[in-house]
């Protein structure tokens, strides 16, 4: 049986004496096609490495350490150590490490264990850490691909469009580094505890260069940020923080419509472009204003 199975995991967690952490957001999985379709799109093979978030029991770890040459997976939850130890006998290409991995230095851990390998990240994340890990995994810039099972909305939040919804300062954040992808939904029964929402695994493939090149990156994303701070407001009322009292008000409604923006648009509707030709329009102002 393997450790998705129902009965195999009560049995196992039962001889550790593991009980599931809601403050620790466990939930582990109970259907293998999971695990299995997780490793075959990750894209790890034997000439790279993997850096696994999340491990649990090690039911997608067995799969990765199939495919890949090495597995490192770091596991916050001390209790599960010894459940590693027994789940994942035998298999010498996987190391768990046990720690935070937002307390981590991961490029430092890539490096003293992955011997300059190409790296894929995967993770199961909760929902309490999903963006500052994906955050973290991005900033490093070590990645061939990032592959996270998340909340489905957390999903569909990344992936959004301009103008709808969901779009927001973390979708331009991912997409401006990375093209994202929703690979597939898993339903919340293929977990035990079953959660309260549905999840989705998706895949970002870092970008060689940002999606856009705004000439201040800083400024860039304070415009972004004020952006969705205030979504209800206009872009003019909501962008004013981000020039830290520089730009008055006619200034900002003046670089809007200098770059061919209705001056009452709000900034949920700007693409990565947009933004990009606001924040340029607007450094150029500034440095004449020094």
């Amino acid at each position: 049986m393997g450790l998705c199975d129902l009965t195999t995991i009560r049995e196992i967690l039962g001889r550790h004496g593991f009980h599931f952490s809601k403050s620790l957001g466990q939930n582990f999985l109970t259907a293998q096609w999971v695990p299995d379709r997780i490793a075959a799109e990750c894209g790890a093979d034997i000439s790279n490495a993997v850096l696994e978030i999340g491990p649990g029991m090690g039911c997608l770890t067995l799969e990765l350490a199939k495919r890949a040459g090495k597995v490192v997976a770091v596991e916050l939850d001390r209790a599960l150590l010894p459940v590693m130890a027994e789940t994942l006998t035998g298999i010498e290409n996987v190391e768990v490490v046990q720690g935070d991995i937002l307390k981590m230095d991961i490029s430092a851990l890539c490096a003293e264990k992955l011997d300059g390998m190409p790296v894929h990240a995967c993770a199961n994340l909760p929902y309490y850490i999903t963006s500052p890990v994906i955050s973290a995994l991005i900033d490093s810039k070590l990645f061939e691909s990032i592959t996270v099972m998340v909340q489905k909305e957390v999903a569909v939040r990344i992936c959004a469009a301009p103008g709808t919804p969901n779009y927001s300062s973390f979708s331009v954040y991912v997409q401006y580094y990375t093209e994202p992808e929703i690979l597939f939904d898993v339903p919340r029964g293929c977990f035990v505890p079953q959660p309260k929402v549905d999840s989705a695994v998706l895949r970002l493939k870092p970008r060689e260069t940002p999606a856009v090149h705004p000439k201040n990156e800083a400024l860039f994303f304070a415009i972004v940020r004020a952006a969705f701070n205030q979504r209800r407001k206009t872009l003019a009322n909501a962008a004013y923080p981000a020039f830290q009292g520089k730009l008055d008000k006619a200034e900002i409604l003046g670089l809007i419509r200098t770059v061919g923006l209705d001056e009452r648009i709000r900034g949920e509707r700007l693409t990565l472009e947009a933004f990009a030709m606001l924040s340029d329009a607007a450094w150029e102002l500034l440095a004449q204003k020094d």
